[in-house]
């Protein structure tokens, strides 16, 4: 572990300087689950939720989050993302809907805040348009599964 780089001489937060840094591709992938009880599960996946398509409404949040992600954290970087994709799995067994969502852009610092506040913008999302239903959701497990590019290297997280 390095040196705590977001802050300043006089100890106080700052935004890195990037501007020396080599534009590269960087990526990054994130995952998170959204638990649900049966019934919850099955108005989800039928599509018949009153208040609309929670995924594809899901889908759609998730990316306008990325877009959005240096308007919530402080201290990111306004990033020009060339690519995000989110892919959701319904699974039966344990009424949970896994969420995983891919950033890509070429650029001086990662896409890693864009992948995990798009998968946490998906999952609040599909609480909100199902929270009338059932009040115990439950928000689980939302991690970095991988990244790549740039000076660090490339990380995949080990399942």
């Amino acid at each position: 572990m390095g040196e705590l780089t977001h802050f300043n001489d006089e100890g106080r937060a700052r935004m890195v300087d990037v501007s020396a840094k080599e534009i590269t591709l960087r990526t990054a992938t994130a995952a998170g689950t959204v638990l649900l009880n049966p019934e919850t599960f099955d108005l989800v996946e039928a599509g018949k939720m009153k208040k609309g398509d929670v995924l594809a409404v899901a889908q759609v949040a998730g990316i306008m989050a990325a877009k959005k992600n240096a308007e919530l954290i402080p201290m990111c970087h306004p990033i020009v993302l060339t690519g995000v994709d989110i892919a959701f799995r319904l699974d039966r067994e344990r009424h949970a809907v896994d969420i995983t969502a891919t950033v890509k852009c070429k650029g001086e610092t990662g896409v890693e805040m864009e992948a995990l506040t798009a998968v946490s913008v998906a999952a609040l999302t599909v609480y909100d348009m199902c929270k009338a239903v059932q009040k115990d959701i439950v928000i689980d497990n939302i991690r970095l599964l991988s990244k790549t590019g740039g000076k660090s290297g490339d990380y995949f997280r080990n399942q």
